[in-house]
């Protein structure tokens, strides 16, 4: 039996929490009249108030950030190197600038699709492991900043599917920083292929 996460879910104040829970839940998308969809893999958390590594860190608010004051389960995303779309999850309530960054999924529908969005013809572990490649995969782009995640194109189910490990580790890229650098706010299904970096 499978549930659509409510608002409700994505307003909890705890974003750590909520980037460990997302793990082996279910990222699906309905985009140019096709369904793509996976189980989520690998997540990082970021949080509004005092997170170096965090986009609205000591209150940054600009056309860009302002999406992250906005109440949770909505989407955020953003081009990074002017080249890739990442897509995050706002959570907590209105005013806090917490999200969490999908980093890969483990694709379970429309992998035809994904292919063809990614351009490869081999069904591997790069597919939709990295930021980047899920979004592609998916569909997403800029166009789907700020899009509720309890609608029609973008939304996330509960699945009953139980991982049997997840690591927790340090995020990705994020050398900037300093000491929050070495916060263990990444997560991912260690008995998954489709993890961008072990």
């Amino acid at each position: 039996m499978t549930q659509v996460l409510s608002k409700t879910y994505f307003e909890n104040p705890d974003v750590v929490f909520l980037a460990r829970d997302l793990i082996g839940k279910h990222l699906i998308t309905h985009i140019d009249g096709v369904v793509t969809s996976g189980i989520i893999t690998e997540t990082e958390a970021y949080a509004g108030q005092g997170d170096k590594a965090c986009h609205a860190h000591l209150g940054r608010f600009t056309e860009r950030t302002k999406v992250m004051y906005e109440s949770g389960g909505i989407a955020y995303v953003y081009l990074c190197y002017g080249i890739h779309n990442l897509f995050n999850i706002v959570t907590n309530t209105q005013g806090n600038a917490d999200a969490i960054l999908i980093r890969a999924i483990e694709p379970t529908q429309g992998i035809d699709i994904m292919q063809e969005r990614r351009g490869k013809a081999e069904f591997d572990k790069s597919l939709t492991s990295g930021p980047g490649n899920v979004t592609k995969a998916l569909g997403i782009t800029k166009s789907h900043n700020q899009h509720s995640l309890t609608g029609n194109d973008i939304w996330i189910e509960n699945v009953e599917q139980k991982i049997s490990t997840i690591v927790e580790t340090t995020r990705i890229g994020i050398g900037y920083a300093k000491e929050d650098a070495e916060l263990p706010w990444r997560f991912y299904d260690k008995e998954s292929k489709f993890v961008s970096v072990k």
